[in-house]
This record gives structure tokens, C-alpha cells and sequence, in this order.
């Protein structure tokens, strides 16, 4: 298909890039055909206006996402949002999620391991002082088994498409992973601004989430409890992702409170209502570990509930996800992530790691030392894109701060080639032009007690900046709606 008119008209290739939408000047993808054909009869003028409503939409709706990059108090944002969808074909897909399902089971594994016999350590698989030395690796969890086994019942695994067409996991996020929402808002707004496009296509259903995600908090619920009380806890609204809990909740059909709603009595777990207090079974909590419960963890937090890890560890409530669970996203922890899918499963990885580098190993470190302006860095225990340096970016000046930075704390620190992302075409509003950007995608995998889903499609997050590798909202970035199709 020759695209001379329309929206993409001149559009710019980027050399040695996948391009997802366009193979050569000119030539669109197979599977992208359909969707440029029906997207080229709509006029710059119209899109504009499009756009424009989308964006009104997610204003009034409170769709809005706090950013720190240019302000260290947050600036409260429109969740930025690209109405030329992604396509991933179904049998992509499917590997995808095989890969998902196969990494969430291993992490579960792991953490279950970590906490009791240790075997996995005691082989050599994975070394002692790197478990050990992780600020996630919670004491209170030695010996404690959650319902079910499952310490991680929410993953959030970031994926990205390399220049070779493949799909590599960057990174686990298995904390309080972040971003649902904003899939169900993006393809709310779709549907409505393109309804009668969105229509000619078989697009995987995604409204289900909430009810996978209900099905989940309740199948983990305490022993003895045939209907459990399931509550989202929030820091507040003050949190940057204050509208996923607030949005989560609502759908779900259970309460959004914060710390101060709940309280301890005689280790079970109750939340003040208008009525009086109402025995709470599960937590979907939106808080750290340091900050659940200041009697076990830190004393100055009041964002979590007293007493809290007592109730917990007594089998009187569940929290999901586990308290501890972030030893296992934990980056150089992630390095050995083959190795663990391996040791409990017996089976190779269905989705690749990226090459990584630990900056605590000598030889690990000689390599990264020599070759910094090739690399991307990152903090072991960073998230939302904060505290990575590209080394290709950067002045000697500031490459030598950062080799200062590593020296002084190794551990904290992992390595790993810059890769090349592949590209999306995104409408900029700066030229009023679709331009290719860069972009990853933030998959959701849920896994309860005898259930498991993945989420099709998950999060595309767009880069906005021009030759910008960080896509994520927290550092500007923006989103797709990812459509999984046959």
C-alpha cells in the first residue's frame, strides 16, 4: 500500500529502528494497513478535534497522573494519551502471555523459597549476599506462607521490541505495580472518540480486569471466610496515582481507604463505616512496605495501620501483594531471572532477558567502568524511570560523576546495553504531525488461588521526546491503547 495523503503523509523513518507501523518510505506494515487506511480518511482538522475531546474527556473524568521531572513537588497532568492505537497480532500474543504466566509462577516460586528453605540459595542458583543485601528482603516474611502460596498476586512486567523484532522483558515490577487503569481509560476514550473504527476491528476485550482482579483479592482470603471483605488501601490523594485506587475501587465494587479508615483489634482487622466496624479479610494495598504498619516496620509512618503485620502474619487478613515481594524486582536480582524460571520450573525462558551487569561483580564492573557511554544505568531499586542514565546522552564531565556514584555503592547499581526500542508512529502536538517514538509496553499478570489472567494487551507508554528512551508518565511520557487482534 503506497500512503501518499492523509495523516502520515511524509512521515519520517528513523535508520536502524524497527518501525512498527511503517517498513520502508512509504510501505505500511501488513497487519497496520487496515487501520492507516481507515485513519486517512480522517483530516488533520478533524484529528486535531479528536484529539482535543479526548483530552476534555480525561480532564473532566480526573484522569491525571502526577509528574516530578520538572518539578520536585509534582506537576497534576492529563494522563497523555495517543489515539493511533498499537496492533499486536494474536499469535505474538500468545507467546507473550505464555511467557507472563511461565515468569509470575517462578516469582512466586522464588519468594516462597526465599522465605522458608532457602534452596535456592543453598545451590548456588542465585548468591547469598545479593539476596541479602536487599533493602526488600523483609524478616518479618522468614517462615510466614501467605493463602495459596502466592506472594505476588499483581505483577507489572515491562517489555519492550527490539531492533530484531523481538520481544525482551526489561524489568519486573512486582511491588504495587502501577498503570491499569489508564489501559481502561485509553480504550474507554477510543471507543468513543473512533467508535465507528474501533468497530472494524476484533480487538480483545479488556473491561474484565477489575472482575479478574475482585476474583483474585477473594480467592486469597483468610481461612474460614467463604465472602471476604476486600478493600483498596490508598496513601491518599495526594499519591500519584491516586485515580487508578480511586478507579480500581469504584469498579470493583469495594472500598477505598486510607490508613486512618482501619484498626487493630486483638489481630484482626476492622474498618470504621457509618454503621460501626466492619471486619476487613483482604487489602489491595497501594503502599510500601516501610509504610504498612509503623509498630513493624517505620515507626514515623502514617499511612499504614498499627498492629497491621501482627493480623497478618496471625492469618487474620491477606495483603495483596505480599509484604517482601520486592526482593524479586529488585534489578540485579532480575539478572538471574533465566537461572530461576530454570531451577523451578525446569524450563527455558519463554521471553528473553535484556544483557545485564552487576555493578558488584568485579569483572561486571571493569566492563562498565570502560564502557559507560554504551550503557544504560539504573538504580537496583528505582521505579517510574527515576535515576537511569544513558551513558550516550551525557557529557565526560557527567559520565565520571555517575562512575563516581557506582564506585561508591556497587550494589545499587546494574548496567545494560541501550537498546534499541522499536519505534510507534504518536501524534506530537508540537508539529501537529505523527512522528515515530519510542515505546514499551506494561503487561498485567494476575495470579489468585487455582486462577490465573493476564491482561491482553497492557500499557503502550510513549516516549514524547524525540530520541527519548524513557517512556514512562512519571518522567513525561505518554500511552496507547495496545490492541491484541487476529
Amino acid at each position: 500500500m503506497q500512503n501518499n495523503e492523509g495523516l502520515f503523509n511524509n512521515y519520517p523513518l528513523t535508520n536502524n529502528l524497527f518501525d512498527e507501523v511503517f517498513s520502508s518510505p512509504g510501505k505500511v506494515q501488513d497487519y497496520y494497513q487496515q487501520l492507516i487506511s481507515n485513519f486517512d480518511t480522517i483530516t488533520a482538522s478533524e484529528y486535531q478535534m479528536m484529539n482535543e475531546s479526548a483530552k476534555k474527556s480525561f480532564l473532566y473524568q480526573g484522569i491525571t497522573f502526577a509528574t516530578y521531572n520538572q518539578n520536585p513537588k509534582g506537576v497534576e497532568r492529563i494522563f497523555p494519551f495517543d489515539l493511533f492505537p498499537r496492533i499486536i497480532h494474536q499469535p505474538e500474543w500468545d507467546v507473550i502471555e505464555k511467557g507472563l504466566l511461565q515468569r509470575a509462577h517462578a516469582i512466586n516460586l522464588f519468594l516462597h523459597d526465599l522465605y522458608h528453605d532457602k534452596k535456592v540459595l543453598k545451590d548456588g542458583i542465585i548468591p547469598k549476599e545479593l539476596v541479602f543485601s536487599s533493602g526488600n528482603m523483609l524478616k518479618e516474611m522468614n517462615g510466614f506462607t501467605p493463602p495459596g502460596k502466592i506472594y505476588c498476586h499483581i505483577s507489572g512486567t515491562d517489555l519492550i521490541r527490539h531492533s530484531d523484532g523481538n520481544y525482551y522483558i526489561l524489568e519486573d515490577n512486582v511491588r504495587c505495580p502501577s498503570g491499569v487503569s489508564y489501559v481502561l481509560a485509553n480504550r474507554d476514550a477510543m471507543k468513543r472518540t473512533l467508535s465507528r473504527m474501533f468497530k472494524k476491528f476484533n480487538v480483545s476485550y479488556v473491561f474484565d480486569y477489575p472482575a479478574a482482579l475482585l476474583e483474585v483479592l477473594q480467592s486469597v482470603g483468610p481461612k474460614g471466610v467463604d465472602e471476604p471483605v476486600c478493600v483498596v488501601l490508598t496513601p491518599g490523594i495526594y499519591n500519584s496515582a491516586y485515580y487508578e485506587h480511586s478507579a480500581l475501587a469504584l469498579k470493583m465494587g469495594v472500598e477505598l481507604v486510607e490508613g486512618r479508615d482501619l484498626f487493630v483489634d486483638q489481630d484482626f482487622v476492622y474498618m470504621n463505616t457509618i454503621y460501626g466496624p466492619e471486619k476487613v479479610d483482604v487489602i489491595y494495598r497501594r503502599i510500601d512496605d516501610a509504610f504498612l504498619d509503623p509498630l513493624a516496620f517505620r515507626p514515623d509512618s502514617v499511612l499504614g495501620v498499627p498492629g497491621l503485620m501482627s493480623a497478618y502474619r496471625k492469618g487474620n487478613v491477606s495483603l495483596v501483594n505480599a509484604p517482601g515481594t520486592g526482593v524479586a524486582d529488585d534489578k540485579a536480582v532480575y539478572a538471574y531471572m533465566p537461572e530461576i524460571i530454570k531451577y523451578y520450573l525446569g524450563e527455558d525462558p519463554i521471553l528473553k532477558n535484556v544483557p545485564t551487569y552487576r555493578c558488584d561483580v568485579e569483572s561486571d564492573m571493569k566492563y562498565v567502568m570502560e564502557h559507560m557511554d554504551e550503557l544504560v544505568v539504573k538504580p537496583v531499586d528505582q521505579s517510574g524511570g527515576y535515576g537511569i542514565f544513558i551513558g550516550s546522552q551525557e557529557t565526560k564531565e557527567s559520565i565520571e560523576k555517575e562512575k563516581a556514584l557506582i564506585k561508591s555503592n556497587p550494589r545499587g547499581y546494574i548496567a545494560q546495553p541501550i537498546m534499541n526500542l522499536s519505534v510507534h508512529s504518536t501524534y506530537i502536538e508540537k508539529t501537529e504531525k505523527f512522528e515515530p517514538r519510542h515505546v514499551d509496553l506494561r503487561t498485567f499478570t494476575l495470579i489468585g488461588k487455582d486462577y490465573e489472567y493476564v491482561l491482553k494487551g497492557g500499557l503502550s507508554r510513549v516516549a514524547l521526546k524525540e530520541g527519548s528512551l524513557i517512556v514512562n508518565s512519571s518522567q513525561g511520557g505518554g500511552s496507547k491503547d495496545t490492541w491484541v487482534v487476529n
